[in-house]
Protein backbone atom coordinates (compact mmCIF):
# COMPACT_ATOMS: atom_id res chain seq x y z
CA UNK A 1 0.00 0.00 0.00
CA UNK A 2 1.46 3.32 -0.99
CA UNK A 3 2.47 5.34 2.28
CA UNK A 4 0.14 8.28 2.02
CA UNK A 5 -2.96 6.61 1.35
CA UNK A 6 -2.35 4.21 4.61
CA UNK A 7 -1.62 7.57 6.14
CA UNK A 8 -5.30 8.89 4.80
CA UNK A 9 -6.61 5.61 6.37
CA UNK A 10 -5.47 6.35 9.67
CA UNK A 11 -7.17 9.63 9.50
CA UNK A 12 -3.14 11.36 9.58
CA UNK A 13 -4.59 14.24 6.73
CA UNK A 14 -6.28 13.19 3.06
CA UNK A 15 -3.81 11.54 0.52
CA UNK A 16 -2.50 15.23 -0.53
CA UNK A 17 -2.20 16.21 2.56
CA UNK A 18 -0.50 13.59 3.50
CA UNK A 19 1.99 13.55 0.48
CA UNK A 20 2.70 17.78 1.96
CA UNK A 21 4.03 15.98 5.32
CA UNK A 22 6.16 13.38 3.25
CA UNK A 23 7.63 16.03 1.55
CA UNK A 24 8.75 17.95 4.64
CA UNK A 25 10.23 15.21 5.95
CA UNK A 26 7.85 14.83 9.14
CA UNK A 27 7.45 11.28 7.96
CA UNK A 28 9.26 7.61 9.00
CA UNK A 29 8.58 4.31 8.04
CA UNK A 30 10.74 1.97 10.41
CA UNK A 31 12.16 4.45 12.33
CA UNK A 32 13.42 6.36 9.19
CA UNK A 33 12.47 9.77 7.31
CA UNK A 34 10.66 8.82 3.96
CA UNK A 35 10.71 11.34 1.43
CA UNK A 36 9.40 10.22 -1.62
CA UNK A 37 6.26 9.69 -2.98
CA UNK A 38 5.88 6.33 -3.90
CA UNK A 39 7.00 4.20 -0.99
CA UNK A 40 5.17 1.20 -0.92
CA UNK A 41 4.59 -0.21 3.19
CA UNK A 42 3.38 -3.72 4.41
CA UNK A 43 0.63 -2.06 6.80
CA UNK A 44 0.66 -5.50 8.61
CA UNK A 45 4.97 -5.10 9.39
CA UNK A 46 5.91 -1.72 9.02
CA UNK A 47 5.66 0.66 11.81
CA UNK A 48 4.81 4.47 10.44
CA UNK A 49 5.16 7.46 12.49
CA UNK A 50 4.39 11.40 12.28
CA UNK A 51 6.47 13.91 13.82
CA UNK A 52 7.62 10.64 15.88
CA UNK A 53 3.93 9.87 16.73
CA UNK A 54 2.95 6.33 15.93
CA UNK A 55 -0.01 5.91 13.70
CA UNK A 56 -2.52 3.35 12.62
CA UNK A 57 -5.55 2.78 10.79
CA UNK A 58 -8.89 4.69 12.74
CA UNK A 59 -11.32 1.97 13.99
CA UNK A 60 -14.65 4.42 13.94
CA UNK A 61 -15.34 6.51 10.59
CA UNK A 62 -16.51 10.05 11.48
CA UNK A 63 -18.18 12.14 9.39
CA UNK A 64 -18.92 15.95 10.61
CA UNK A 65 -20.38 18.94 8.71
CA UNK A 66 -19.12 22.22 10.41
CA UNK A 67 -20.25 26.00 10.10
CA UNK A 68 -17.09 27.16 9.72
CA UNK A 69 -16.69 30.92 11.07
CA UNK A 70 -15.11 33.98 9.14
CA UNK A 71 -11.34 34.15 10.70
CA UNK A 72 -10.56 30.43 11.23
CA UNK A 73 -8.41 28.58 9.54
CA UNK A 74 -8.86 25.54 7.32
CA UNK A 75 -6.07 23.42 8.95
CA UNK A 76 -5.07 21.01 11.65
CA UNK A 77 -2.09 23.36 12.90
CA UNK A 78 -1.37 27.01 12.15
CA UNK A 79 2.31 28.38 12.46
CA UNK A 80 1.00 31.74 13.81
CA UNK A 81 -0.89 30.86 16.32
CA UNK A 82 -4.71 31.05 14.88
CA UNK A 83 -7.70 28.73 15.74
CA UNK A 84 -8.33 26.02 13.24
CA UNK A 85 -11.39 24.02 12.23
CA UNK A 86 -10.15 21.11 14.26
CA UNK A 87 -9.92 23.49 17.51
CA UNK A 88 -14.42 24.40 17.08
CA UNK A 89 -14.62 20.33 17.32
CA UNK A 90 -14.90 19.22 20.44
CA UNK A 91 -15.58 15.75 22.28
CA UNK A 92 -14.10 13.91 19.10
CA UNK A 93 -11.49 11.12 20.26
CA UNK A 94 -10.73 10.22 16.29
CA UNK A 95 -7.83 12.47 14.75
CA UNK A 96 -10.32 14.03 11.96
CA UNK A 97 -8.91 16.37 9.15
CA UNK A 98 -11.38 18.87 6.67
CA UNK A 99 -12.04 17.80 3.19
CA UNK A 100 -10.62 20.75 0.67
CA UNK A 101 -10.52 23.67 2.40
CA UNK A 102 -11.86 27.70 2.83
CA UNK A 103 -10.33 30.51 3.38
CA UNK A 104 -10.39 31.87 6.28
CA UNK A 105 -12.22 35.03 4.98
CA UNK A 106 -14.78 32.42 3.99
CA UNK A 107 -17.87 31.22 5.83
CA UNK A 108 -19.80 28.00 5.77
CA UNK A 109 -20.22 24.17 5.11
CA UNK A 110 -17.16 22.36 5.74
CA UNK A 111 -16.60 18.48 6.38
CA UNK A 112 -14.31 17.03 8.18
CA UNK A 113 -13.46 12.90 8.57
CA UNK A 114 -11.08 10.66 9.07
CA UNK A 115 -12.68 8.36 6.23
CA UNK A 116 -9.42 9.20 3.98
CA UNK A 117 -10.67 6.83 0.74
CA UNK A 118 -13.98 8.88 1.02
CA UNK A 119 -11.95 12.47 1.47
CA UNK A 120 -9.97 11.96 -2.11
CA UNK A 121 -12.96 10.89 -3.96
CA UNK A 122 -14.65 14.13 -2.33
CA UNK A 123 -12.20 16.63 -3.57
CA UNK A 124 -11.35 14.60 -7.11
CA UNK A 125 -12.02 16.89 -10.09
CA UNK A 126 -13.18 14.12 -11.76
CA UNK A 127 -16.35 13.49 -9.40
CA UNK A 128 -17.58 16.88 -10.53
CA UNK A 129 -19.41 17.25 -7.14
CA UNK A 130 -20.69 21.14 -7.12
CA UNK A 131 -20.36 22.81 -4.32
CA UNK A 132 -22.57 25.94 -4.21
CA UNK A 133 -22.00 29.51 -2.33
CA UNK A 134 -23.80 32.87 -1.47
CA UNK A 135 -21.37 35.79 -2.36
CA UNK A 136 -22.00 39.32 -2.05
CA UNK A 137 -20.30 41.20 -4.99
CA UNK A 138 -19.87 44.89 -5.64
CA UNK A 139 -21.58 46.32 -8.28
CA UNK A 140 -25.01 44.89 -10.36
CA UNK A 141 -23.46 42.43 -12.77
CA UNK A 142 -24.34 42.45 -16.51
CA UNK A 143 -26.04 39.36 -18.86
CA UNK A 144 -22.66 39.56 -20.22
CA UNK A 145 -20.84 39.48 -17.46
CA UNK A 146 -22.87 36.61 -16.04
CA UNK A 147 -22.84 34.75 -19.36
CA UNK A 148 -19.17 34.99 -18.72
CA UNK A 149 -18.91 33.48 -14.96
CA UNK A 150 -21.38 30.51 -16.17
CA UNK A 151 -19.60 30.07 -19.66
CA UNK A 152 -16.13 29.86 -17.97
CA UNK A 153 -13.38 32.78 -17.66
CA UNK A 154 -9.69 32.47 -17.92
CA UNK A 155 -8.01 32.81 -14.13
CA UNK A 156 -4.30 32.13 -13.60
CA UNK A 157 -3.51 31.33 -16.97
CA UNK A 158 -6.96 28.15 -17.34
CA UNK A 159 -10.54 28.92 -18.54
CA UNK A 160 -12.60 27.40 -15.66
CA UNK A 161 -15.60 25.32 -16.11
CA UNK A 162 -19.12 26.20 -16.45
CA UNK A 163 -21.03 27.84 -13.60
CA UNK A 164 -24.45 28.23 -12.55
CA UNK A 165 -24.72 31.66 -11.52
CA UNK A 166 -27.97 33.29 -10.75
CA UNK A 167 -28.63 36.77 -8.98
CA UNK A 168 -30.52 36.14 -6.02
CA UNK A 169 -30.91 40.17 -5.19
CA UNK A 170 -29.69 43.54 -5.76
CA UNK A 171 -29.25 45.85 -3.45
CA UNK A 172 -27.70 49.41 -3.24
CA UNK A 173 -24.78 48.89 -5.11
CA UNK A 174 -24.06 45.66 -4.26
CA UNK A 175 -25.62 42.20 -5.27
CA UNK A 176 -26.12 39.10 -4.27
CA UNK A 177 -25.52 36.03 -6.28
CA UNK A 178 -26.04 32.18 -5.75
CA UNK A 179 -22.77 30.40 -7.59
CA UNK A 180 -22.63 26.33 -7.97
CA UNK A 181 -19.20 24.98 -8.95
CA UNK A 182 -17.13 22.01 -8.79
CA UNK A 183 -13.92 22.59 -9.63
CA UNK A 184 -11.59 23.43 -6.24
CA UNK A 185 -8.91 25.71 -7.31
CA UNK A 186 -7.60 28.43 -5.04
CA UNK A 187 -9.91 31.20 -4.22
CA UNK A 188 -11.92 30.60 -7.11
CA UNK A 189 -15.18 31.97 -6.39
CA UNK A 190 -13.38 35.43 -5.52
CA UNK A 191 -10.92 35.33 -8.73
CA UNK A 192 -13.73 34.69 -10.92
CA UNK A 193 -15.70 37.48 -9.25
CA UNK A 194 -12.78 39.79 -9.84
CA UNK A 195 -12.53 39.11 -13.17
CA UNK A 196 -15.62 40.83 -14.20
CA UNK A 197 -15.26 43.73 -12.21
CA UNK A 198 -17.10 42.35 -9.29
CA UNK A 199 -14.79 41.56 -6.40
CA UNK A 200 -16.52 39.51 -3.65
CA UNK A 201 -17.27 41.57 0.03
CA UNK A 202 -18.67 38.06 1.62
CA UNK A 203 -18.87 34.66 0.48
CA UNK A 204 -20.55 31.80 2.18
CA UNK A 205 -21.07 27.81 1.30
CA UNK A 206 -23.94 26.68 1.60
CA UNK A 207 -23.82 22.96 0.06
CA UNK A 208 -21.64 20.30 -1.10
CA UNK A 209 -23.10 18.40 -3.42
CA UNK A 210 -26.58 16.88 -1.85
CA UNK A 211 -25.29 18.46 1.70
CA UNK A 212 -26.80 21.54 3.08
CA UNK A 213 -25.83 24.09 5.60
CA UNK A 214 -29.48 24.45 6.50
CA UNK A 215 -29.95 26.23 9.76
CA UNK A 216 -26.45 24.73 11.25
CA UNK A 217 -25.72 28.15 13.06
CA UNK A 218 -21.77 29.32 12.54
CA UNK A 219 -19.24 28.19 14.51
CA UNK A 220 -21.63 24.56 15.58
CA UNK A 221 -20.75 20.94 14.16
CA UNK A 222 -22.86 18.15 13.98
CA UNK A 223 -22.38 14.38 12.89
CA UNK A 224 -23.82 13.04 9.23
CA UNK A 225 -26.81 11.89 9.77
CA UNK A 226 -27.29 7.95 7.70
CA UNK A 227 -29.31 9.33 4.85
CA UNK A 228 -26.34 12.48 4.30
CA UNK A 229 -23.96 9.65 4.52
CA UNK A 230 -25.28 7.57 1.92
CA UNK A 231 -25.61 10.85 0.05
CA UNK A 232 -21.88 11.40 -0.12
CA UNK A 233 -20.63 7.75 -0.90
CA UNK A 234 -22.87 7.42 -3.63
CA UNK A 235 -21.41 10.42 -5.39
Amino acid sequence: MRLQKYMALCGVASRRASEELIKNGQVQVNGKVVLEMGTVIDPDKDRVSVDGKTVKPEKRKVYIMLNKPVGIVTSLKDEKGRTVVTDLIEGVDERIYPVGRLDSDTSGLLLLTNDGELAFKLTHPSKRIFKKYIAIVEGLPNKGELERLRNGIKIDGRVTSKAKVKVLKNFGEDSILEIEIFEGRNRQVKKMCEAVNHPVKKLKRVAFGELQLGGLESGNWRYLNDEELASIRSL
